[in-house]
């Protein structure tokens, strides 16, 4: 339930909000961002690709079926902020073990309710996503001043690495459910809990290793395939994933990325990534598949895509053959696909795994087993 005390959002533009206090009480700073799912909060919350991001909601009641342990995507939330137009007074859900805010207040994530989600939502449409911060209590009497040169000190999304924050410290295995297949090396570069569900659930033993490894530490697992998960940063400032990316594919190992990975596979073939103007965030994209003509209601979190045509076989810049576009936004056409004529490699810009919905998108996984049941003669 939201405070009484009051609360300001302000953004880098000088824009402010008064509200009231939601959740912890104090100051916190990020990129203000909108998410357009009207279920699946608490996904949103615990999703490693929102960290560093204060995250309004466009959905006006938030909190209506509280929170439990089984819809949990990681190990915490990840949000820098929370911004809701209005907190449910009251739980109402039979699996619900406790309250959004208690969830809010115990992991120290500051946020503000009773503000006009709509006219901030229209504002960073038409200006864009934007540095921004949160301030209540104490740090609510700062002066107007002192707010914003804080706000205005705060990180760039753009060009910000934030893979070491939120990947695994030690590697670890979810065991393969069923027929065993084979072995997918994860590279945790931010990955959700249903995720590597879903892999295990396609008979691979789930192999789930810190960003920080090397080429030569995936290849010594002999994976079957390896998976880039998604993540939060700018992929422009992952140099070295991509080249390790490009060394595993060099030595024919079959890949499948999703959101961040999905961008790192464009670098990895040659392509140029850049920032959305305010990206795509919520649980209702729609997507259409090229093969297919098929739409897809999509799950999406990303503000950085791949700078590619949408149309037409590309020859890989970086020499890795034939690419092609599979998917695109039908809201701004922006690539959410990518597909390797010449490598067993290919990669969405969209959540598959969809916690919350929608599940459109779920036979990615099939796909990927599919492809590395197609080179199981070198497969381990």
């Amino acid at each position: 339930m939201a405070g009484f005390e009051p609360a300001v959002l302000v953004l880098e533009d000088g824009r402010r909000y008064v509200g009231r206090t939601y959740g912890a009480v104090g100051r916190t700073l990020g990129e203000l961002v909108f998410a357009t799912g009207m279920t699946g909060y608490q996904e949103t919350l615990t999703d490693p690709s929102y960290a560093g991001q204060i995250v309004l909601m466009t959905a006006p009641h938030i909190g209506n079926t509280g929170t439990n342990d089984e819809d949990m995507e990681s190990r915490r939330i990840w949000v820098s902020g929370y911004v809701v137009r209005e907190p449910s007074r009251v739980v109402s859900n039979f699996r619900a073990t406790r309250g959004l805010d208690d969830d809010l207040v115990e992991q120290g994530i500051v946020g503000i309710s009773g503000i006009d989600t709509r006219a901030v939502t229209r504002h960073i449409r038409a200006a864009g996503a934007m540095r921004s911060g949160i301030f209540s209590g104490a740090d609510f009497e700062l002066s107007d001043g002192e707010q914003l040169d804080l706000v205005r000190s705060g990180a760039e999304m753009a060009g910000l690495n934030l893979s070491e924050e939120v990947s695994t410290p030690e590697p670890f295995t979810v065991p393969a459910v069923g027929e065993r297949i084979g072995s997918v090396a994860v590279l945790d570069l931010g990955v959700k809990t249903s995720t590597l569900n879903y892999l295990a659930a396609r008979g691979f033993d789930v192999h789930v290793l810190p960003q920080m490894v090397s080429s030569a530490d995936i290849l010594e697992l002999q994976p079957s395939a390896l998976f880039f998960s998604n993540g939060p940063g700018d992929p422009s400032a992952s140099d070295r994933h991509v080249a390790l990316l490009q060394d595993v594919l060099r030595a024919g190992v079959p890949y499948f990325g999703i959101c961040f990975g999905n961008q790192l596979l464009g670098r990895a073939l040659g392509f140029g990534t850049y920032k959305l103007p305010f990206g795509h965030r919520g649980i209702n994209q729609p997507v259409l598949d090229k093969a297919t003509g098929r739409v897809e209601i999509t799950s999406q979190n990303h503000g950085f895509a791949v700078d590619a045509p949408i149309e037409g076989i590309i020859d890989s810049p970086a020499g890795f053959g034939r690419v092609e576009v599979s998917h695109f936004s039908l809201n701004d056409n922006v690539v959410e696909g990518l597909n390797c004529l010449d490598l067993n490699a290919f990669s969405v810009q969209y959540h598959p795994e969809a916690a919350a919905g929608p599940h459109d998108a779920n036979y990615l996984f099939d796909r990927f087993r599919d492809m590395v049941l197609s080179t199981k003669g070198d497969a381990k």
